[in-house]
């Protein structure tokens, strides 16, 4: 057992020294200028290794999308009665805004924001990762919530929208010069307001008297 759990610790650490090596070429380069290869040498790995975590060389930008939407989807399913989904990942969103002041300082411009903003490959993986989070969110709300597919979309897509504003402001913000702790303070309020937004809302959908149905004429 305890082999075990050293060989799943190791693990983790050359895989998050695979990431932050990536992300620092990227600051430093641009996604397009890097190669694999140069990302192994940087880490101290072979090529190999850097495939055996990350299929492509696309997924070291945009690998913590799995993880994100699984632990929304489970946050959305995990909610109390009368709770919104907005209000089941509200903690989460406000986290990852406060975790922009983490990021090691030489690798913020090889995070996905900045990429975004700078490279149309990275701006179309931004697309793709946002259209799988609305799916699985709106997978989420179906299975928790009597409301029509159609209705369970529109609001999937409303919850991913939350990161897609964020990754985008966090990009824009950065090509124009403010440091990541500018960007948290005030991408901060601006993305409370649009969660106190959505959730008004979708909070009606938690009541079985008003879920998936329109308003009416006054």
């Amino acid at each position: 057992m305890t082999d075990i759990g050293l060989r799943e610790r190791k693990k983790a650490r050359t895989r998050q020294q695979i990431a932050d090596e990536a992300a620092r070429l990227f600051a430093e380069r641009g996604f397009e200028q890097v190669a694999v290869s140069d990302v192994a040498r940087a880490a101290e790995v072979s090529e190999q290794t850097v495939y055996n975590y990350f299929q492509t060389k696309e997924q070291l930008v945009t690998d913590r999308d799995q993880l994100v939407q699984d632990e929304l989807s489970r946050l959305i399913r995990a909610r109390p009665a009368g709770a919104s989904p907005v209000a089941a990942i509200r903690d989460f969103v406000l986290d990852t805004v406060e975790g922009i002041r983490r990021v090691p300082a030489g690798q913020w411009r090889g995070e996905i924001g900045f990429l975004a903003a700078i490279s149309p490959t990275v701006h179309r993986l931004v697309l793709e990762m946002s259209d799988r989070q609305a799916s699985a969110f709106a997978t989420a709300i179906a299975e928790t919530c009597a409301v029509a597919p159609e209705i369970a979309k529109l609001q999937g897509i409303a919850l991913a929208g939350v990161f897609q504003i964020i990754i985008a402001e966090a990009g824009r913000r950065t090509r124009e010069g403010q440091s990541q702790d500018q960007i948290a303070d005030e991408l901060r309020p601006a993305t409370e307001a649009v969660l106190d937004d959505l959730d008004r809302w979708l909070t009606p959908a938690a009541g079985p008297d008003q879920i998936g149905s329109a308003p009416k004429d006054q």
